[in-house]
C-alpha cells in the first residue's frame, strides 16, 4: 500500500511538472481561484505575455519620469540599463547611426524577456519564455531584421552580396554561399532554443527537487535547500538570458547589416 501511494504521488508530481512547464489552458492560484481559458488560441503563457506587456507599459509610462533633468530612483535605474544596451550592445555591433536607431528594439527585447523570466519565478505565475512558441516569436523578430531589414538597408543586391565572401575561388562559393544562407536560419533557431531550453530546465529542476518532498516526505527536506539555491541561480539567469538574447540579436543583425567581407 505504501509503495502504491508513493507511486501515485510520483505520478502526481510528474503531472504537475508537465502542467507547469507546458502551455497550459488553466491558471490555478491556491485558495483564491482557478481559471480555465475557453479561447482555443489563448493560454496561461499568453496571459503572462499580456501581464508582462502591461507591467512594462506601466513602468515606462507611469513610473519613468520623462521630464527629469537629473534622473533619480527607478528612472535612474532604467536609464542605466538603456544606456548600457545602447552603448555597449547596439552601437558596439551596429555602429553609431544604426545602433541608436535600433536601440528601442534591443531595449524591448531585454526588458520584455527579463519581465517574463522574473514572472516565472513567482510561484503562482508561469514562465512564458519556457514555451518554445514564445521564444520562436522573439527569434522571428530578429530573423525579420536580419532579412527584410537588411534588404531595406543595403538593397536586394547588397543583401545577396553579404552571403558571398570576397577573394574566395568561385568553386568554393558553391559550398560557402549555401552555408552562409543557412546561417541566417541557424542563428535564429539558436536564439529560440537557447532561451527556451535554459528557462525550462531551471523550472524542471526546481519542481523536481520540491517534488522529492512530496514523494518521500520529511526524509527529502534537504532538497528544499537545493531548490532554494537553484532559485537564486535562476534569478541571476533571468537577467543573463535576457542579456544574451539581446546581445546575440545585435551581433547577428550587425553581421548582416555590415558584412566584413
Amino acid at each position: 500500500m505504501a509503495a502504491t501511494t508513493a507511486i501515485e504521488r510520483l505520478e502526481a508530481v510528474k503531472e504537475y511538472i508537465l502542467h507547469h512547464v507546458s502551455n497550459s489552458d488553466s491558471w490555478h492560484i491556491p485558495f483564491f481561484f482557478h481559471v480555465t481559458f475557453e479561447i482555443p488560441t489563448f493560454s496561461l503563457h499568453a496571459l503572462m505575455v499580456l501581464i508582462a506587456a502591461g507591467l512594462l507599459l506601466y513602468l515606462f509610462r507611469a513610473i519613468y519620469d520623462h521630464n527629469a533633468k537629473v534622473p533619480t530612483g527607478m528612472t535612474n535605474l532604467l536609464e542605466t540599463f538603456v544606456v548600457f544596451i545602447r552603448d555597449d550592445i547596439a552601437i558596439n555591433f551596429l555602429g553609431e547611426e544604426d545602433g541608436k536607431r535600433m536601440t528601442p528594439l534591443f531595449c524591448s527585447f531585454f526588458f520584455f524577456i527579463l519581465t517574463l523570466n522574473l514572472l516565472g519565478l513567482v510561484p503562482v505565475f508561469a514562465s512564458a519564455t519556457a514555451n518554445i512558441n514564445v521564444t520562436a516569436a522573439l527569434a522571428a523578430v530578429t530573423f525579420f531584421f536580419m532579412t527584410f531589414g537588411a534588404i531595406v538597408k543595403n538593397g536586394p543586391v547588397g543583401f545577396i552580396r553579404a552571403f558571398v565572401p570576397h577573394g574566395v575561388p568561385w568553386p568554393m562559393l558553391i559550398l560557402l554561399v549555401p552555408i552562409e544562407i543557412a546561417g541566417v536560419f541557424i542563428k535564429s533557431m539558436a536564439l529560440m532554443i537557447r532561451l527556451f531550453a535554459n528557462m525550462m530546465a531551471g523550472h524542471i529542476v526546481i519542481s523536481a527537487l520540491i517534488g522529492l518532498v512530496v514523494v518521500y516526505g520529511t526524509a527529502a527536506l534537504p532538497a528544499l535547500g537545493l531548490a532554494g539555491g537553484v532559485y537564486v541561480i535562476k534569478l541571476f539567469i533571468a537577467f543573463l538570458q535576457a542579456y544574451i538574447f539581446t546581445l546575440l540579436s545585435a551581433m547577428f543583425i550587425g553581421q548582416i547589416y555590415h558584412p566584413v567581407h
